[in-house]
């Protein structure tokens, strides 16, 4: 059984520019390093769920260097809040 953790990242402002600067960082990303990720547009901005491996992996990831240089080459405001939980299983279909 693999046991998955799911990053949560709320990134608050304007949902059209910051859909925008999301494709640009999803843009950059190696597609085989995605195992589960989505974007969802709220009021008041978006959130991103993406899964990790372990929750180890989703803590050095949350924190790094790489992940706000990511979000500062895009434009990207780094998240507002960042949380997790784990994660028993995801399903997607049409996507």
């Amino acid at each position: 059984e693999r046991a998955m953790y799911l990053g949560i990242y709320e990134i608050d402002g304007e949902p059209e520019q910051l859909v925008a600067a999301y494709d640009r960082v999803v843009a950059e990303m190696p597609e085989q390093e995605l195992v589960f990720h989505a974007c969802a547009v709220r009021d008041g901005g978006i959130t991103i769920y993406d899964a990790c491996p372990t929750k180890e992996a989703f803590e050095q990831f949350s924190g790094s260097a790489e992940l706000r240089a990511a979000c500062e080459a895009a434009g990207l405001p780094f998240p507002a809040r960042i949380s997790g939980v784990a994660l028993h299983a995801a399903r997607a279909r049409g996507l």
